[in-house]
């Protein structure tokens, strides 16, 4: 195992220092001003790298302050740890493990990963060619993924994105997703779906997670009811995906329909595993292959790139300055295209859950801010949700837009192909306009009574894709995946545990039976918590 490097504290270097001094001196400078200083901050402030555009000259910097951070970043050693992640070092300290998610976008790298991949391009298309058949002989026309956090948020985003590509296949099964524990959202599916026909994947990197396996509980009783009991179901009926083969046999999957991942897969990295089985039975296993080479382009881009045209490392960069120095600590993901809906909740979670955290690699509660909260929603949608805030509220709010220039619609769409099209630029303009609007304001002009002006000098950032590939998504979530990465070397954080979530789930595996009646609530408890338990009793 190679040594990790050492951890610097960024508020005790120079840089950091200096950049404080650049945000107070930030106060009174507009995004209108720093325009009218340089009039080519597109071509001073803007990356593209393979397709993938990113415009950040509407953010509150300047040429001084990107210096800074880049160095700032240099003082973190951030080249190190970098290197530190493309090997077998033990990056996720607290759980004593190396982060290996990137050797899921290498087969030919990594033998165990290409097996897995054969594995799962089998089952796939057994699938699409009508060979998979339920325990009457009805080819399964319906698959259902029960999975919550990492297995179900980064497959449904991506089967949602790339709902447009063209597959060749006798049966291109519907796929459905179910996480909610209370059984409301799983009982809604099932009263549309026909047993004999429906394959349920049960996706856990534990096969240990409540949530899931309640679920999976439930399916397999809905089959029984319908189908009847027997081995027969279950290998005809359920997949499991999990990095616990005995588990998954001793819950009844036989082996031939486990699909396995392992411990060095964190599971909102997982995407790229068997976890990303949806993805390919919706769009197709070469869709989800050259989804995996976008992403491995975006690997050897963050890898080798020089830090001022690292992409990755920018947009880690922007985060940074915005929490840190210019009290920004709010950021709304705005997609202005429906098929990336998912795109919000999936970097909700990609974000929040690996740098959410106030101690840092030595135990150390941290000083400073790190993640900012992150929220979203499709633009259109919430043009008419919260744009009222972004314009007009009193919080200041980073917001960053994704777009992509060209769309191709799929031939077997009902609606005319020109107006599809039509729609699009529709969609481009409004995105465009958002930002411009939110970065400038109003001109300042005319007789606009105050309610009705727009103060602008909200930061906005635009990533545009040339085109809502297979490639250019794995590029995109690559590059999030690694800006999650950058940010958290020079927060001095671990990305890669989730500690914070854990003590829950314990303490509600101790309420559980106080609610079920088979035992007194203990000594002690809050009374909030009290009251609460005895109206549910009641």
């Amino acid at each position: 195992m190679s040594e990790l490097p050492d951890t610097v504290c960024p508020s005790s270097t120079r840089s950091w220092q200096r950049l404080g001094d650049l945000g107070r001196d930030f106060s009174g400078i507009t995004i209108r001003d720093l325009f009218g200083r340089t009039a080519d901050r597109f071509s001073r402030f803007s990356l593209d790298v393979d397709g993938l555009l990113l415009d950040y000259s509407k953010q509150r910097l300047d040429t001084d302050v990107f210096q800074q951070l880049l160095e700032l970043a240099s003082e973190c050693q951030f080249q190190d740890w970098r290197t530190a992640l493309f090997s077998e070092a033990h990056v996720n300290a607290s759980e004593q493990r190396a982060a290996g998610h990137w050797r899921l976008r290498d087969p030919q790298g990594h033998p165990q990963v290409a097996h897995q991949l054969q594995r799962l391009e089998i089952l796939a298309d057994r699938v699409h060619q009508g060979h998979w058949r339920g325990v009457y002989g009805d080819v399964v026309t319906d698959v259902v993924n029960i999975g919550v956090g990492g297995s179900e948020l980064g497959p449904l985003m991506a089967s949602l994105a790339l709902q447009d590509e063209s597959i060749q296949a006798r049966v291109r099964p519907r796929v459905h997703f179910v996480s909610g524990m209370d059984g409301s959202q799983l009982g809604q599916l099932l009263e549309t779906l026909n047993p004999r026909q429906t394959l349920f994947l049960v996706s856990s990197k534990s096969f240990s997670t409540v949530d899931t396996l309640s679920n999976a509980a439930t399916a397999r009783d809905w089959l029984s009811r319908h189908l009847g009991e027997g081995d027969a179901l279950l290998r005809c009926h359920f997949v499991g995906v999990s990095a616990h083969p005995e588990k998954m046999t001793a819950w009844g999957i036989p082996v031939e329909n486990q699909l396995t991942l392992w411990d060095w897969v964190g599971g909102r990295f997982s995407l790229w595993s068997s976890i990303g089985l949806p993805v390919a039975l919706a769009a197709g296993f070469p869709a989800f292959m050259a989804m995996l080479d976008g992403a491995r382009e975006m690997d050897s881009h963050f890898r080798h790139a020089d830090p001022a045209q690292n992409l990755p490392l920018v947009l880690a960069l922007i985060d940074i300055w915005n929490v840190n120095f210019l009290d920004i600590r709010a950021r709304a993901v705005l997609p202005y295209d429906g098929r990336l809906k998912g795109l919000p909740v999936y970097l909700e979670q990609l974000e929040m859950e690996s740098n959410g955290k106030s101690v840092d690699r030595q135990g150390n509660a941290v000083s400073y801010h790190t993640c900012p909260v992150i929220w979203g929603e499709v633009g259109p949608n919430a043009q008419h949700a919260f744009y009222q805030l972004l314009h007009q509220g009193t919080q200041p709010v980073a917001c960053e837009f994704v777009a992509v220039a060209s769309r191709q619609h799929r031939q077997d769409l009902g609606a005319s192909r020109d107006s599809l099209a039509a729609q699009h630029r529709l969609s481009l303009a409004n995105c465009l306009a958002q930002s411009r609007l939110l970065a400038f304001g109003d001109s300042g002009e005319g007789e606009l009574e105050k309610h009705q002006r727009y103060r602008g000098n909200q930061p906005c950032s635009t990533i545009m894709m040339d085109d809502l590939s297979p490639t250019n998504l794995g590029r995109l979530i690559a590059a999030y995946e690694h800006k999650v990465f950058a940010a958290a070397v020079i927060w001095g954080i671990n990305p890669f545990d989730q500690w914070g979530v854990e003590l829950g789930k314990v303490m509600s595996g101790a309420l559980l039976p106080v609610i079920e009646g088979e035992e007194s609530p203990a000594e002690g408890l809050d009374s909030s918590t009290e009251g609460l338990l005895g109206r549910v009793r009641r």
